[in-house]
């Protein structure tokens, strides 16, 4: 396999260990990265480590220190550091198992590619991973990478399994501070059904590849039409087409959703109008 391996070591599920070895599974996408100028001489800025009353030191003389008091640190060597033994360095143990969607969306962090280590193994790995296909549960642990240790979560993936580190509790904040505010009312029936036939209407399959990063795309034009304009400040016009913020009207949202679907192919009648039966043409009287 051409990547490094993010992390070696074993996965334990009570008696049984299984070599593993974890892939990061995500990568940088586009983007544009900026430098700082100085104008006057168009060259770049660079920074220094200082130290105040000095002024700039080599890295050779740079320690890492915890401040336990103001002005106050204690000093520490990275050996020292490294040595701190913890057994999720090298072991991922399942201690607990959980319904596929009993966690919270908002605990996820970062997805890694999990593989079987060597071939004696495979026949571990593929019962661990199909076990936790047929019981649709989520196996939890915790491991310590790059200094730090991690809550993680371990699901199948295909042929693999995919390891997603997750936020502690302290790391999350909490929903209703900012959803309180939001009345608990049921939306208008017709509005409902106007914007289901919406979102029907617009439903599809998920293909990543159809989205890009529109912004890198208009900030790359900005800089080729800058660099032919030998440095002209441009300025987009955004044409005042700002949404204007307004108070609920009800009327304006249908004749909104209404417009939407006349847009997406759909028909604008009356979602919620129910069908009535036909009248029945009056029985003709018998002579």
């Amino acid at each position: 396999m051409a990547a490094r391996a993010y992390w070696q070591g074993q996965i334990r599920l009570a008696l049984v260990s299984i070599p593993v070895e974890i892939y990061a599974a995500t990568k940088s996408g586009a983007q544009i990265s900026f430098k700082q100028i100085h104008e006057p001489t168009g060259k770049p800025i660079h920074y220094e480590k200082v130290v105040t009353g000095i002024g700039p030191v080599d890295t050779d003389e740079i320690m890492k220190g915890f401040e336990y008091q103001k002005g106050n640190f204690v000093l520490l060597e990275q050996d020292e550091i490294d040595a701190v033994k913890l057994d999720s360095k090298k072991t991922l143990e399942l201690t607990q198992f959980v319904d596929a969607d009993a966690i919270d969306v908002l605990y996820y962090e970062k997805p890694y590619f999990v593989v079987p280590a060597d071939d004696l193994a495979e026949e571990a790995f593929i019962v661990l991973r199909e076990a936790l296909r047929r019981t649709k549960k989520v196996g939890l642990g915790q491991l310590a990478m790059r200094g730090r240790e991690y809550v993680v979560s371990l699901k199948p993936c295909g042929r693999g399994m995919v390891l997603e580190t997750l936020r502690y509790a302290d790391e999350v904040n909490k929903a209703q501070g900012y959803f309180r505010d939001i009345p608990d009312t049921k939306p208008d029936a017709d509005l409902m059904d106007l914007a289901e036939a919406l979102i029907a209407k617009k439903s599809g399959a998920f293909h990543p590849q159809e989205f890009h990063d529109r912004y890198v795309d208009a900030l790359k034009d900005l800089i080729e039409r800058k660099r032919k304009s030998k440095g002209r400040k441009i300025i987009e016009d955004d044409g005042g087409d700002a949404p204007k913020r307004s108070g609920s009207n009800v009327v304006d949202l249908m004749a909104a959703l209404k417009k939407s679907m006349e847009k997406s192919g759909g028909t604008a009648a009356t979602p919620a109008a129910k069908k009535t039966p036909a009248r029945r043409a009056p029985a003709k009287k018998r002579a």
